[in-house]
């Protein structure tokens, strides 16, 4: 008597099934989430210029993004012996494109080089501990401040340009499950900015402003959230983004017009070194002991 065939089995995920159909439909094919990063931060910078241009040239931004591509490629190879993902070093050229203002072409290439570099360069127990555009283009305010200088107000708060990078903001943010850091220094800066216009004598309104310009706005959706750079439990990422926005009340009484970004380039590192010195004090968990005649599970 021979057995029947029985039909192959589906498999399924079970958290995605029991997900609204709603969620479901909405879904993002895991093959494309690296991705959208790129694709969202292409369309700000494509609306930003087409409306109301905000790049010096495209060719500049080309240049950084080219350059941090290739610092990319061949730096993963040399350390790392493998192809290394591209979205990571686009968005890093195109946040430097975007950010970076000079007259020059040697600048957008010096900044991108500075930041891929930065990855591999300053690394600490295997983690890169700067955000790349953040260390480069603070390097370069610091080191060639007379030819570089930041993005600031050349989109003039236009409402239609802000609520596309909110939309567009809050997406990434929301996916990469880094929103609550845009919230608590959203709130932060805010409260801070009411005790700066007390201290300063400045009008409350004036002090908020500089919060609905698109520098503040790159930085708080795609800068201060870059996971990579950022404590991994939600309530360091929380104290992190309020220690930031503390150290910027204090560059901004001293008028520096490129205060997050200063205060981030010492508060961030300063954090991952803390939490990578508080997690080697945690005795590590002891591994299961092996059962005879079963393999060891694979990591």
């Amino acid at each position: 008597m021979t057995s029947q065939p029985t039909a192959p089995t589906t498999r399924t995920d079970p958290q995605a099934e029991a997900r609204p159909q709603w969620k479901r439909a909405l879904a993002v094919p895991g093959w494309l989430n690296p991705f959208l990063p790129p694709i969202f931060i292409t369309l700000i910078l494509l609306f930003g210029n087409l409306s109301f241009g905000i790049l010096e040239s495209y060719s500049k931004t080309l240049l950084a993004i080219v350059t941090a591509m290739v610092f990319e490629v061949v730096l993963g190879r040399i350390f790392y012996r493998k192809w290394p993902h591209p979205a990571s070093a686009y968005i890093t050229g195109i946040s430097v494109g975007i950010l970076l203002r000079s007259p020059a072409f040697w600048p957008y290439a010096l900044c991108s080089a500075l930041s891929i570099t930065s990855k591999y360069a300053l690394r600490v127990r295997g983690r890169h501990i700067w955000n790349p555009s953040n260390f480069g283009i603070c390097t370069m305010l610091i080191l060639a401040s007379q030819a570089v200088a930041s993005l600031s107000i050349q989109w003039g708060n236009n409402l239609a340009s802000l609520i596309v990078i909110w939309v567009l903001g809050t997406v990434i943010v929301w996916r990469a499950k880094r929103f609550n850091i845009t919230l608590t220094y959203v709130v932060c800066f805010i409260t801070l900015s009411f005790l700066r216009a007390h201290i300063t004598g400045d009008p409350w309104r004036s002090e908020i402003s500089p919060i609905t310009g698109p520098m503040y706005q790159l930085f708080i959706f795609f800068m201060i959230t870059d996971p990579k750079t950022t404590v991994r439990s939600r309530m360091g990422q929380c104290i992190v983004a309020f220690a930031v926005a503390a150290l910027e009340f204090f560059f901004r009484l001293d008028s520096s017009i490129y205060a997050p970004l200063y205060a981030l380039f010492w508060v961030g590192p300063a954090a991952l070194l803390i939490e990578m010195a508080i997690n080697s004090r945690k005795p590590q968990a002891a591994p299961a002991a092996a059962i005879p005649g079963q393999k060891a599970a694979r990591a």
